[in-house]
This record gives structure tokens, sequence and C-alpha cells, in this order.
């Protein structure tokens, strides 16, 4: 009886140690306009809230500073003047926390590099085979949500990817 509990502990212990979340990983960002790469985006978890840096940008050369960004952002996770950080390397998603629902993630915020705007965050994991509303989804996606508030926003659809594509996409 004793080996059967402490298998049973050594098997559960293993999975909590092997269980990832499923927006942890590398993406590529989609324009929802074009349907174009635009980024590679490494998503992580630290204490227990979710950042994403981006890894390389498909129309800016390597070391592209984001100095159309302010200076500050409220709860902006790096000490130093935002708009002197290079876009790669620098986390421009933070703040989230997983929601009570399965895969989704709310509460954070997103900068725009490009123009320095600043919105609401919220990262919902579309699992391949599943279905969320009109849309079927074949692969792993992240479904990436700005908001300005009242649920008003936009979503881009990202397409997971391995750490070598997501920082290679320099032009």
């Amino acid at each position: 009886m004793k080996i059967i509990i402490a298998l049973f502990l050594a098997v559960s212990v293993c999975g909590l140690c092997f269980s990832a979340e499923p927006v942890e990983g590398f993406w590529l960002s989609v324009d929802e306009k074009t349907g174009k790469v635009t980024a590679g985006w490494h998503i992580y978890l630290e204490n227990s809230q979710l950042y994403g840096k981006i890894m390389s940008v498909a129309t800016e050369p390597r070391g592209v500073i984001a100095d159309k960004c302010r200076e500050s952002y409220r709860g902006f996770p790096v000490s130093g003047k935002v708009n002197t950080m290079p876009v790669a390397g620098t986390p421009w998603i933070f703040g989230l926390t997983k929601n009570n629902r399965n895969g989704e993630w709310t509460g954070g915020r997103i900068i725009n590099p490009e123009d320095g705007n600043d919105y609401n965050c919220r990262i919902i994991f579309h699992q391949a085979g599943t279905r969320a509303g009109s849309r079927n989804f074949q692969a792993d996606t992240l479904e990436m949500r700005g908001e300005i508030g009242l649920g008003i926003g936009r979503s881009q659809y990202w397409q997971r990817t391995d750490e070598r594509t997501a920082g290679s996409l320099w032009p």
C-alpha cells in the first residue's frame, strides 16, 4: 500500500512539474488585415504573471529603438526610459494574470512599439481542433486582444512557432 501511495505522489508531482501553460512559448504575430507575419514573440511566465518580448521584427532592422514610445508607462516591468529601449528584447506585454476561464489571461497591458500606444490586454489560448464563435482553430492559436475599454478593441490571431523562427524574421 505504501508503494502505491508513493507512486501516486511521484506521478502527481511529476505532472505538476511538467505541465506548462499552453500560452508559453514562441509565437508569430499576424496582422489581422493583411495576414502577414509582423514579429516573432516569446511569451513567458514570471512570478505568476504573463509577459511577452519581441524577438524579431519582419519590417525593421536589428537594433531598432522604440523611439515613438513615451518615456514611461504605468506598471512597465523594466526600469529606464522606454523610448530608448530596443524593440527586440523588451517586454511589450506585461502584467497579465490567469483568469478563471481555461486558457485566458487578463488584467495586463500591451504597448505597440511602432507608435507608443498602450492598451488593456487579454490573451486567450485556442487549442488546435477547437471552435470559438465562427472561427475553427486548425492549429494552436493565441488570440491577442488589445482594448481601449468597455471591450472595444481588436484581436490578432498568433501562430505557434519555434525559437529559431521567432528570432529570425529580420529583413
